[in-house]
């Protein structure tokens, strides 16, 4: 790859990249975070996910586009909880842990933290 080519990968990606050529700064790259999240349908049906961009996400659940998907069949559209993790590793292995729990633990974890089980997307924008 040119070095012309591989500057303007770096730039579209990053930032634009220093003259001298030295490597960019730790403190320029993007920190990931991934979030475990739990949304809910008007009559109480419960989904956890995983994403590293809730906001988006929960808009493409919102959205509905995927009508084959389970919350568009079960209309998840409240934002019901989310917790943060720093690697995609634990975030999925909380999603995991979640999914196999029965709905009175599940909505034990959504009270504890949002008792009035409030649309917490609303936060989010």
């Amino acid at each position: 790859m040119r070095a012309g080519m591989m500057m303007a990968t770096v730039a579209r990606h990053w930032g634009r990249p220093r003259r001298s050529g030295a490597p960019l700064s730790v403190s320029r790259r993007k920190v990931a975070v991934y979030h475990v999240y739990i949304m809910a349908s008007a009559s109480g049906t419960l989904y956890a996910g995983v994403t590293n961009d809730l906001g988006r996400r929960v808009a493409e659940h919102r959205a509905g586009l995927n009508g084959k998907s389970f919350t568009s069949r079960y209309r998840c559209r409240k934002l019901l909880y989310a917790e943060p993790h720093p690697s995609v590793v634990t975030a999925i292995a909380r999603e995991k842990e979640i999914k196999k729990w029965r709905r009175e633990k599940k909505a034990a974890l959504i009270a504890s933290l949002n008792p009035g089980w409030v649309d917490l997307a609303e936060d989010i924008w």
